[in-house]
């Protein structure tokens, strides 16, 4: 097989026939690299910069690895955009240039399908579920399920109503492939269910895609790690943007419950205000048993838990506002839920003895099954039951009304154990790719002086491969934070020319980013260099009140010259903010946290990237804070372990926006003196390929 993939990514290949092709060596070493884990069942970590080609190069192996050995490649990604581009873009193309055939499938949450099954239990049922105006919407849904192919939410010109699509879409117990499978009874006078369509797809393709956030919640179902896989008996598994797994593993395999998803529970149930629910279709109203009292008891329970967080926050040390606070005791507050969830189910189990519709005994029986795990979740929240695990709870405002909606929250401070046992001790293949893992640009470690102006220690990435032995200490980092200690490490460089392609330009004379001056200097560069390029520029904040300051007070300059100002956050939406910015080439876009990655703007309207602080993450967020003291109790050093590094690889995906083709030219502007006055500077220096430098 290694063979076969070095010939295909060769000058002399399958893919040369194309007419954009160009040889990328570093396209066909890491091609080989993922073949050979895939042939040894062994795991590697593989940087592979922006213009590598990393999508064809893991998916080419995986194709050739699954069709030979009969086994699933599950390629996982964090962002739609880049499923979008796997599914639509790369599979085709490799569909028609392999002489291997495969087959592949994209798998979404299951809530975005259509359930044919529960859909016709809503229509036969609607008078007990729905509102008038649901049932209208209820009907639409319906029409349109005669007509689509996909079944999906995506399908759809406008978006159903939330609270109706949730009694149709597919739900984990509620739609099986017993209800309403291919063998089903139901399926044999009607379509089969959207979801068990995809399902079946699912078995039967080689190539499966789907999001991080998705594999979690399955890896969390599977009970019993498979002899030969990850998630299935036969699987291997590739993540892509692996720089979001930590975040995202941490965020799934912790518990959460909103207010919000309290009250919906309940009212799935019995909403009093409406008496529309599934009670309301086998009891009276005067029979509906407890269900406005546990809705009272959560009300009052959530409204508790929002006061001892204000008055937990109200030391004159804390901010003045919050909307995430560490809970570091238990029993914040009393549980006066438990009592009233538990007679709910215990209700629930008595009615369903007196039910003979077994539609309704499987809808009853998984309405339990969630009050007892929100139950579980109020329990383990509140006892702290957990341990290595970070407890808060978060405010948010949400709904026309805007009421506060509360949640708790815990987390593994590490889930770096985790990891390591569910996916990295498995015998499965995991291949784990990024244009940024990795804390240095590539190249061998920088001897002799490190001060913060040897800028001649910046190393050059430009047609460059390097080997395990000289990177490791650039991708050790990421591998320990994943629990990937067994992984191989490998950092293949980019093939832009970054020395005729970018320009370098540092700010000595900025004051230090905490001092009052900083502001009106930060405004005074952004004029220069924006001028410089007359927009075309994102403008990367860490701070949204700074940015929006900033914002407020260069609208009239970019007015005069006559550059459109995007503001993050300002109401246009980030997707459409970022259409806006490509279409009109004389704009600047100025973002937050989101713009410093996966976002990719080619040509024209992107030449200039201007970063007005170096992003250190600050332990405002409990997690964060947690992953800091845990460091410290283990007598490390929370600024170099983790802040430093953090803030390098931050550092580095902002950087990465500017340059995406091989024709792409611009700017890069640091308005951080302390890139060049602290000891740390050389550090995000050396994590920048070489190109022409200019210090102001």
């Amino acid at each position: 097989m290694i063979k076969d993939v070095r010939t295909f990514f060769s000058p002399e290949g399958s893919l040369a026939q194309f007419k954009n092709f160009e040889y990328r060596p570093q396209q066909q070493r890491m091609a080989e690299a993922v073949a050979e884990a895939f042939l040894t069942n062994n795991k590697l970590i593989v940087e592979a910069a922006t213009g590598v080609g990393k999508s064809l190069a893991y998916l080419v192996p995986a194709i050739f690895h699954a069709v030979q050995n009969k086994k699933k490649a599950i390629v996982c990604t964090h962002t739609i955009n880049l499923q979008e581009q796997l599914i639509q873009k790369d599979l085709p193309l490799l569909k028609k240039i392999l002489d291997t055939d495969f087959t592949y499938t994209m798998l979404k949450g299951r809530s975005n399908y259509l359930c044919t099954y529960r859909l016709h239990r809503a229509m036969r049922n609607a008078k007990y579920l729905f509102t008038e105006a649901e049932q209208v919407e209820l009907e639409r849904i319906n029409e349109w399920a005669q007509k689509t192919q996909d079944g999906t939410l995506s399908d759809f010109s406008e978006e159903p109503d939330p609270k109706v699509w949730a009694e149709v879409c597919s739900e984990r117990g509620l739609c099986s492939p017993k209800l309403c499978g291919n063998k089903s009874d139901f399926a044999q006078d009607h379509p089969i269910c959207f979801f068990q369509k995809a399902r079946n797809r699912i078995f039967s393709s080689d190539i499966l895609v789907l999001n991080h956030t998705l594999f979690f919640i399955h890896l969390g179902l599977v009970r019993n790690m498979p002899a030969e896989g990850v998630l299935m008996n036969n699987d291997f598994v590739i993540f892509d943007e692996a720089h979001t797994l930590e975040n995202v593993a941490s965020k799934h395999i912790g518990l959460g419950l909103s207010s919000g998803q309290y009250r919906y529970a309940l009212n799935r149930l019995y909403n009093p205000r409406t008496q529309k629910g599934v009670f309301t279709s086998l009891l009276r109203p005067q029979e509906v048993p407890h269900v406005a009292d546990a809705l009272d008891a959560g009300e009052a329970f959530f409204l508790a838990l929002e006061d001892a967080c204000e008055k937990a926050f109200s030391s004159p040390f804390q901010k003045q506002s919050w909307s995430d606070l560490r809970i570091r005791r238990p029993n914040l507050v009393d549980d006066n839920v438990a009592s009233h969830l538990a007679r709910i189910c215990d209700d629930i189990e008595q009615i369903s003895k007196t039910v003979e519709d077994k539609e309704s005994v499987s809808e009853l029986e998984f309405c339990s099954q969630r009050i007892a795990e929100i139950r579980s979740s109020i329990a383990a929240f509140l006892n702290q039951s957990v341990d290595d695990h970070v407890y808060w709870v978060e405010k948010s405002i949400s709904g026309k009304s805007q009421r506060p909606q509360i949640s708790l929250h815990a987390a593994p401070m590490d889930v770096a154990r985790y990891l390591r046992e569910r996916i990295f001790a498995s015998n499965a293949s995991v291949v784990l790719t990024s244009a940024t893992l990795s804390t240095s640009a590539g190249g061998e470690s920088v001897t002799g002086e490190t001060k913060p102006l040897k800028i001649e220690s910046v190393h050059n990435a430009k047609r460059k491969v390097y080997s395990k032995r000289q990177i490791s200490s650039g991708l050790d980092y990421v591998s320990n934070r994943l629990g990937a200690e067994v992984a191989e490490l490998l950092q293949v460089g980019s093939p832009f020319d970054f020395d005729k392609q970018m320009r370098l330009y540092l700010v000595n004379k900025m004051p230090d980013p905490r001092e009052d001056e900083y502001q009106d200097k930060l405004i005074e560069y952004i004029k220069i260099f924006v001028k410089k390029t007359h927009g075309k520029a994102f403008v990367l904040f860490t701070n949204n009140q700074l940015m929006r300051r900033v914002g407020e007070e260069l609208e009239s300059f970019f007015e005069d010259f006559d550059i459109e100002l995007y503001v993050q956050g300002t109401g246009l939406p980030r997707s459409a903010m970022l259409e806006k910015f490509r279409k009109n080439i004389d704009s600047v876009l100025f973002g937050l946290d989101s713009f410093w990655q996966g976002v990719d703007v080619p040509g024209d309207s992107l030449s200039n990237v201007i970063i007005t602080r170096l992003p250190f993450v600050t332990p405002d967020h409990p997690l964060t804070e947690a992953r800091l003291e845990l460091i410290r109790q283990r007598g490390g050093n929370p600024f170099m372990e983790y802040t430093l590094p953090e803030a390098v690889l931050k550092f580095r995906q902002g950087i990465g926006r500017l340059i995406r083709t091989q024709s792409d030219h611009g700017i890069v502007v640091v308005l951080d003196s302390r890139i060049l006055n602290k000891y740390y500077g050389s550090r995000f220096l050396e994590a920048m390929p070489k190109c022409s430098l200019e210090i102001i």
